[in-house]
């Protein structure tokens, strides 16, 4: 405790405190929990970047974490040989436009040319810039779906993608050797923006970036003018790009959410600015009630995640999950480019550990080849580069992850809201030319396919002692390895921290079945290889009969552990209520 009082005071007696950062420590003086949330830690940085409440303190989102950690990468960059020019975006957080400020400040005064958005900007818009402008890396000042107290800084590579494993690696070190008052150099932002350092972007990056994506069109484009949306953004970044996507595309009926329009980083309509879950869309829908448009359409303030909501057939809206749109989506691009002569040879898609099952029988329908990556878009961006690399980019089609991220091109390397808008408007579009909705596509494919059912439970566990109790639960489940899990055999597990099955090399070949009869292998696990392939991570997966999965994941953003549940059944009550069983028994292991 006493290198905690030490740090704080520390910071209380810094001349020129940010006053905002001052009247915060003055507030918490005595309170020793306080003092403790705010300095028992640095802020982890990851592949990620960083992300946090916004705060006093060293465990906070604030000038003084955001200036060390620009010159960690500053440091790394300068020692790379990559570019030296950083592209910097914010959204609407509190705090997003003067963290970006700072965050160029720091790499002007280490000699790297900042280049800025003059307003905020969707994170794939940063991704865009990144290569357009030739950086040699990227800042995103964002939280994505976060709630409102909280920002971050997301860090990209000059490929567009998220930094990977071994740069993230690199600029921790460097971060780590630095005081965060005694070794940020700091530039005037005025002197430096006279200077050349610092430089806005100009609107052709992003027009450019816009027509990049309505460069992605998969379809004709029939009948989509006669398309009818309602429109979220909620009061993120959204509205410009889509807008003028949508104008390119022919939409003209587009009504927009008024209470949710414009950039607001209170988020006043919804505390969990998140299109995943329904308290964040229900403007949208009370507002489709009244317009009876033939789609939602909802972006998280980053706009980088994409949710909808389609005509339920009874005067109503069904949110389509996640999972559920990718298959759409995956089924709609396959079946239009082979029918059109555009599909590549050899495709390629990809998507999660964590996302449906169900993409395996679609793909293997279309002769695509499905990969699987750890969670986090990233991991889909990297596969791009290898095929970029290969001197095949056109092989990959499409990606997904179940958190309702989509990408259809190699434009950007990230999630794209935008380029979801495109795909999710030329999808309801032909389905609407053949007299159908979204939901009629999803519910044929369950029929095709089998119904998989796909549910998430999360967990939270604030603070120090939040943290303590994540690490011990996972700790435990590997020490004690469930047998059984909702009274279904555990047949198979995987850790993904080991690289693999968790156990020593055996002659052993382990095939995964779909329980719907005629459907193909599903996957298997061969353990004389001992490995997924894939980097290692803190994960746990565990297979059950009938198709049936439960993963369990700490978040690597927030303090708390998801359970992604899986199963499939004849229809989709006989799988929700496999889900149902698994969720009472998620809940069981995270008791403490």
């Amino acid at each position: 405790m006493n290198n905690i009082n030490d740090l704080y005071n520390r910071w209380l007696a810094q001349p020129d405190l940010d006053d905002a950062v001052k009247a915060e420590l003055v507030s918490i003086a005595g309170d020793s929990d306080a003092v403790t949330d705010r300095f028992y830690r640095d802020l982890e940085f990851g592949t990620g970047g960083l992300r946090g409440v916004i705060g006093a303190g060293t465990n906070r989102m604030n000038l003084y974490t955001v200036r060390k950690a620009t010159q960690g990468l500053a440091d790394y960059l300068n020692a790379s040989g990559l570019p030296q020019k950083v592209a910097i975006a914010h959204d609407s957080r509190h705090n997003g436009a003067l963290f970006a400020r700072e965050t160029a400040r720091v790499l002007a005064a280490n000699g790297i040319t900042a280049c800025m958005y003059p307003r905020l900007e969707p994170t794939p818009a940063l991704s865009w810039a990144v290569r357009y402008l030739g950086c040699g890396a990227g800042v995103c000042v964002t939280a994505s779906h976060n709630p409102a107290k909280y920002n971050g800084y997301k860090v990209y590579g000059a490929d567009g993608c998220q930094i990977t494993l071994e740069a993230a690696e690199k600029i921790l070190a460097a971060i780590e050797k630095i005081d965060c008052f005694d070794d940020v150099r700091l530039a005037d932002f005025d002197a430096a923006a006279a200077a050349g350092r610092i430089v806005t972007i100009d609107e052709k990056c992003l027009d450019d970036f816009v027509q990049a994506v309505y460069d992605q069109r998969v379809g004709d484009g029939a009948g989509i003018d006669a398309l009818k949306l309602v429109y979220t953004p909620l009061n993120g970044t959204g509205l410009e790009c889509v807008k003028k996507l949508l104008k390119k595309l022919g939409v003209t009926h587009v009504t927009v959410v008024p209470e949710q329009e414009k950039p607001d980083g209170d988020f006043p309509t919804c505390p969990y600015p998140n299109p995943e879950i329904r308290e964040a869309m229900q403007k949208g829908l009370e507002l489709c009630d009244k317009v009876r448009p033939d789609l939602l359409l909802g972006t998280d303030p980053d706009c980088d995640r994409c949710g909808t909501a389609v005509p339920d057939g009874k005067d109503g809206y069904r949110l389509i999950t996640g999972n559920e749109m990718g298959i759409i989506l995956l089924d709609y691009i396959c079946r239009t480019r082979l029918a059109q002569g555009t599909m590549p040879a050899d495709p390629v898609a990809v998507t999660t550990i964590v996302s449906t099952d169900m993409a395996t029988p679609v793909a293997k329908k279309y002769g695509v080849e499905l990969r699987r990556t750890l969670t986090g878009f990233k991991f889909i961006g990297e596969q791009i580069g290898k095929l970029e690399a290969e001197g095949r980019p056109e092989r990959y089609i499409f990606g997904f992850e179940e958190s309702y991220g989509y990408l259809s091109g190699a434009h950007v390397r990230d999630k794209d809201a935008v380029n979801a808008t495109l795909l999710v408007c030329e999808a309801a579009a032909w389905y609407a030319q053949q007299g159908k909705t979204l939901l009629d596509a999803i519910e044929a494919l369950y029929k095709e396919f089998g119904c998989y059912r796909n549910a998430l439970c999360s967990f939270a566990f604030e603070g120090e002692s939040g943290m303590h109790t994540m690490q011990n639960l996972m700790k435990n489940l590997r020490a004690n390895a469930p047998a059984e899990i909702a009274g279904y055999k555990v047949e198979s597990a995987v850790d993904y921290d080991t690289d693999g099955t968790g156990l020593p090399r055996a002659n052993v070949l382990e095939y995964h079945l779909a329980s719907v009869a005629g459907l193909p292998v599903e996957g298997f696990t061969d353990y004389e290889q001992d490995g997924t392939g894939l980097p290692k991570a803190n994960v746990l997966e565990y297979r059950l009969p009938g198709g049936a999965k439960l993963i369990i994941r700490p978040s690597g953003t927030e303090p708390k552990i998801k359970v992604y549940l899986s199963a499939v059944g004849e229809s989709e009550a006989a799988a929700d209520a496999v889900n149902a069983a698994l969720s009472k028994a998620a809940a069981e292991i995270m008791k403490v």
